[in-house]
C-alpha cells in the first residue's frame, strides 16, 4: 500500500534548477510534504521557492552556510511521514524515479532503499572517471566495515522508513551524511535494498560542489562511524531494533 512520503531537499545556490525540481516533486500523487532546507544561498534560491504556491512546501532557512549534512539534520527535525526520501535540488536525480525507491518499503520488503547510479535504469551521464573510481573505492571500504554488498554508498538518492531515521544522531559535516547514515543503519536490523536509478550528473562548471577533500573525509567517516559507537548511537540502534521487531510481529 502506498503511504505518504515526505521529501527532504537540501539546497545551496540552486536558483537555476530549484523551481523545475519542485514542480516535478509536487506532481507526485503520494507526496505529503516537501521540506526544503536553504543552506544560506546567496543566489536567490529561497526567493524562487517562495514564488511557488503549494501548501505542501515547507521552507527552512539557515542563517549561514553549514553544509548538506547540517541541512538534512535540520530537515529531519520536521519530518514525520512513514517514508522519508532525500532529493537533491540540482536535478541530478529524476523525481519521477522516487517511486522506485519507495516501492520496496511500500511492499514491506525493505526499511531502507538506496538508489544506485551503477545499476542504471535508463540513462547515466558519462562524466569524471576519477569520481567513478573514488566512489567505487569508498563503497568498497564501507562494505568491508559494514559487511554489506552495496554498490553505491555515496548516492544522494535514499529512502527510509520514517522510524529508521527518527532520533538518529547526526554529527558529521559537509557531505558526511551518506557515510554516517550508512554505518548507523547497517548496525541495526533494518532491511536494506538497492534499486537502479538514472543519473544526470553535473560538471563543476554547472555547479557540482563535492571535492577530493570530501572523498578523504568519507574514508575517515567510514572508520569513525563503523568502529566507534557512542552512547547516543547505541540508544538509537536499540530503539530502532525494538521498533522493527515490533513491526515484524504485529
Amino acid at each position: 500500500m502506498r503511504t505518504n512520503v515526505c521529501i527532504l531537499m537540501p539546497m545551496y545556490n540552486e536558483a537555476a534548477t530549484i523551481q523545475k525540481c519542485c514542480q516535478r516533486v509536487l506532481a507526485l500523487t503520494y507526496l505529503e510534504k516537501l521540506i526544503i532546507i536553504d543552506d544560506a544561498s546567496s543566489d536567490g534560491s529561497a526567493e524562487r521557492v517562495q514564488e511557488i504556491e503549494d501548501d505542501r512546501i515547507a521552507l527552512i532557512r539557515h542563517d549561514h552556510n553549514q553544509g548538506k549534512t547540517a541541512a538534512l539534520a535540520t530537515g529531519l527535525q520536521h519530518a514525520s511521514s512513514e517514508v522519508i526520501v532525500i532529493q537533491d535540488a540540482d536535478m541530478e536525480y529524476d523525481p519521477a524515479e522516487i517511486e522506485f525507491l519507495c516501492e520496496p518499503i511500500w511492499s514491506n520488503l525493505a526499511d531502507v532503499v538506496y538508489g544506485s547510479r551503477f545499476l542504471v535504469r535508463r540513462a547515466s551521464r558519462v562524466l569524471y572517471f576519477y569520481h567513478y573510481l573514488g566512489n567505487k573505492f569508498i563503497t568498497f571500504v564501507s562494505n568491508l566495515m559494514t559487511n554489506k554488498n552495496m554498490s553505491d554508498v555515496e548516492t544522494g538518492y535514499k529512502a527510509f522508513r520514517g522510524s529508521v531515521l527518527s532520533g538518529m544522531p547526526i554529527t558529521s559535516r559537509r557531505f558526511g551524511f551518506e557515510i554516517e547514515v550508512t554505518a548507523k543503519v547497517c548496525k541495526t536490523k533494518a532491511r536494506v535494498y538497492e534499486t537502479p536509478i538514472s543519473y544526470h550528473g553535473r560538471t563543476y562548471e554547472q555547479g557540482k560542489k563535492i571535492t577530493s577533500w570530501d572523498g578523504l573525509m568519507a574514508l575517515w567517516y567510514i572508520v569513525r562511524y563503523n568502529l566507534y559507537v557512542d552512547a547516543a548511537t547505541r540508544a538509537y540502534i536499540k530503539r530502532v531494533n525494538h521498533d522493527l521487531t515490533a513491526t515484524e510481529t504485529s
